[in-house]
């Protein structure tokens, strides 16, 4: 990502802080990856609570999640290829050890001098099938955004940045939600309600991608042979 990591030693490290250029896209990147990262946690643990919007029922973390899409391509933007593809597999990563750090919390004995607390485990435990359809969808949905938005920037280079995230998005909206509401709800809902579920999912989803989408102005462009476009 970064051509001082070329280098090893203090030296990159010392090149790195010296560097203007360098020294702000590193900045942008902790602040993009971490607003990511924390977004995705907390869709999820949003997602243990169904709502009802405009009559469709849906998870509470659709009407936040759809941001990460945007956060996708800025880290996109501002790191390349590869940094984006890092943040999508920490984060998956992160994830997996949220869930399971609350089923531990959950299982281990209560402290009966504050009470059984039962009620923790019936809120913050997920069912092990939600986490599954969840992570699943979030991989090759996240996955798939990044290939599209970095085919749009080889085909039309700094250009046309508001219809990258819209052909990503374009693609990633509809694949995680048809993913997650397959793997989570197949089998279990009627088909019927697991295509509504599906339908709402997407067009609350592609409403608030179209909202957030903007936000990739906020990030500066970073020359492509610094940056490595091809994910080098």
């Amino acid at each position: 990502m970064l051509r001082a990591s070329d280098q090893q030693g203090p030296a990159a490290a010392v090149e790195v802080l010296d560097d203007p250029i360098l020294r702000r896209r590193l900045t942008w990147l902790i602040v993009l990856v971490s607003t990511y990262a924390a977004a995705s946690l907390v869709a999820n643990i949003m997602s243990i609570r169904a709502v009802s919007i405009l009559g469709w029922a849906v998870d509470a973390g659709t009407l936040t999640y759809p941001l990460t899409f945007t956060l996708r391509d800025m880290i996109h933007k501002v790191g390349g290829q590869r940094a984006a593809r890092t943040a999508i597999f920490t984060t998956v990563a992160l994830n997996i050890a949220m869930a399971l750090a609350l089923w531990a919390a959950a299982v281990l004995p209560a402290d009966m001098s504050v009470g059984a607390q039962e009620q923790f485990g019936d809120v913050l435990v997920m069912t092990w099938r939600i986490v599954a359809a969840s992570v699943i969808a979030q991989l090759l949905a996240e996955l798939a955004d990044t290939e599209i938005y970095q085919r749009f920037v080889n085909r039309f280079g700094h250009r046309v940045q508001f219809g990258r995230v819209l052909a990503s998005n374009a693609v990633s909206v509809p694949l995680d939600s048809v993913l997650f509401s397959v793997i989570a709800f197949g089998g279990v809902f009627p088909r019927s309600v697991v295509t509504e579920i599906i339908v709402a999912n997407i067009v609350i989803k592609g409403i608030s991608s179209l909202a957030t989408a903007p936000l990739i102005y906020l990030v500066p462009e970073f020359d492509d042979a610094e940056l490595g476009t091809s994910g080098s």
